[in-house]
This record gives C-alpha cells, structure tokens and sequence, in this order.
C-alpha cells in the first residue's frame, strides 16, 4: 500500500471528509486488483461498501463533491447539490409516500440487512407523466438520508464518439461508489430504450447491454433512481434490474388542495378560493399547480400589489389550462 495512500485516509478522516477518504480507499483497492490480490480488494470493498448508510458531511455542512466528468474533463456528467426539500413537503400519492419512508428507514440500516444475507433495495425505478413529483420525491429522499443529490445529465452522458456514452456510465457508477449519495438519472428512457426498436442503432443497444451489467454490478454505497416519463419504450430487461418499481400518478383534486395551501404559505394572499382553483386544475401535474402559483403571485408584483388575489389566481389557471403538459 502506497504511504501517500495511508497520509490522504488519515488527513480525510481527521477533516471528517469521507468523500476523500472513500477516493483514497477506492485507490488502495485498485492498487490490490492491479497485484492480483483479488481476495483481499474484494474484502476492502466489501467493508468499504459495508458503511454505505453514513451521511457524507463534515460537521453540520454537507460536503459537495466536484462532479464526474467525461474523458477529456470538457464538461460535467452530471450536477451535485445539497437538496433543498425533504418527504415532509412532497404531495404525492399514499403509496409512494410508503416506500419513500420505508427506503429512508432502511438505508441507514444496510451494514445491518448485510449481515444477515437480506438484499438491499439500492436501486429503483420511477415512472409517470412528466411533472408529478419524480425529481423532488428523488430529491427529498437525499434530504432524509442527509447526502448529496446528484442528477445525471443524460444529454451530456450520451456522446457522439462511438463507445464513449458506456464509458461516461460507468465514469457516473464510479462516483457513485466513492461516497454515499442519492443518483438521479432522469428522462432515463432516451438511455435504456429497448433492444428491439427498430429506431435505436446498433451502438445505443450496446449501450443498453453495457449499462444493465453496470446496474447488477453495482453494490456501492448510493441510492440509483431512474426516472422515465415513458416506461413502454424501456427494454424489458431494464425492470427486473430495479429493486422496486415506484408509479406517480398525477394527483387528485384532493392532492391539489393540499399543494394548493402548502405553496400559497409562503406567498401573501387574500379571498383566494383554494376549493374552485383545485376543481379547475382537475387533472393536471404537480407542475402546473405550482405555475399557478408562481404566475399569480409573478401577476400581483407587477401590477404593485402586496397580496395575490382571485383574480390573479383565475387569470393564472386560465394561462396553464392553455398549455399542454
């Protein structure tokens, strides 16, 4: 083991910088592979995995890595942020709320679930219509569990040199595991469309392949979420990869009510019809519910008002009820 190895772990742990200690591990590990010893890195990788429940901070600051890059370091694969909502805001439907709190339960637990020989569940699949609260609910997992958030930017993962987009996967996989995060690979389907559409050329389907070994693969210490507004032009084989596959709905009348208030806190109101708003927004996203809001309240400052009104809440359904979602 190189003694530089052993100065950057010391100097790590004494900072309270598991980031770099883990990179520090992570290069003692690849350095047993390069020997041969195979028994002894997989020992290493196991204990180092082993920690995977542990909070990535230094005091009461969350330490937030430089992102993985591509090859030649001309731009981020994906961007790194300390999230900024928890489960307690999310509106979203009973069930997803339940795997969301059983999740944030048992990941703090998993050295615990290894010990006993229980498969963790590490990697999940989101899907529904765009705008229903995948992103956030993402989001605010990594805000329970206390690490960084990072979203996977699939356009500058899929690259226009032949090879290059597996190499960029696993250059993001390879991050993952250097420090305990929260993954979002979002519009997951324009990666992980099937092997059979006659549309995708021969090098996205080695993609596909190359990147359904990478997820089985894969036991270090992030959570991976994948998110499609598409599931049915997934590859088939991409399901069985994910531990639990999560369906957001867009949200009830109900739902909207109650998004309704949660987002009209923060903004000064009066004589808004909560009730009648949600009844006109019957059967739209998340998305449009907080533009309805955000449009109001953007309406009543320019016209030098304090507060939002009906008027301005009704002008601003009108508007969204326009567009499509």
């Amino acid at each position: 083991m190189a003694g530089r190895h052993l100065k950057e772990m010391f100097a790590a742990f004494h900072r309270h910088d598991e980031l770099a200690f883990r990179r520090a591990a992570m290069e003692v590990i690849e350095e047993e592979q390069g020997k041969h010893h195979y028994a002894l890195a997989r020992d290493l990788q196991r204990l180092l995995a082993a920690g995977g429940g542990a909070t990535l901070d230094s005091g009461d600051v969350l330490v937030l890595p430089d992102p993985p890059m591509d090859r030649d370091g001309d731009w981020s694969l994906a961007a790194v942020r300390a999230p900024q909502v928890d489960l307690a805001q999310l509106i979203v439907q009973p069930k997803v709320s339940r795997v969301l709190d059983q999740v944030a339960a048992e990941v703090p637990r998993w050295s615990e679930l290894d010990r006993h020989a229980v498969p963790r569940r590490q990697r999940f699949l989101f899907q529904g219509p765009p705008g229903c609260g995948k992103t956030t609910a993402a989001e605010a997992l990594a805000s329970e569990l206390g690490r960084p958030f990072v979203l996977v930017r699939i356009d500058a993962v899929v690259s226009s040199y032949l090879g290059e987009t597996a190499s960029n996967l696993r250059r993001v996989l390879d991050f993952a595991n250097q420090a305990p995060f929260v993954v979002l690979f979002d519009e997951f389907d324009s990666l992980g469309r099937g092997r059979d559409d006659a549309a995708e050329h021969g090098e996205m389907k080695r993609v596909v392949t190359a990147f359904l070994q990478m997820i089985d693969q894969y036991r270090g210490p992030s959570v991976l979420i994948a998110a499609t507004n598409h599931p049915g032009l997934l590859d088939t084989a991409l399901w069985r990869r994910f531990d639990e596959v999560v369906t957001f709905d867009r949200p009830s009348v109900h739902d909207i009510r109650r998004l309704l208030r949660h987002r009209l806190r923060s903004v000064p109101h009066s004589a808004v019809n909560i009730d009648e708003t949600a009844s006109r927004l019957k059967g739209l996203p998340h998305a449009a519910v907080e533009k309805v809001v955000w449009d109001a309240r953007r309406t009543a400052v320019l016209a030098g008002r304090d507060k939002v009104g009906s008027a301005d809440m009704a002008e601003a359904v009108i508007g969204v009820r326009s567009r499509p979602w």
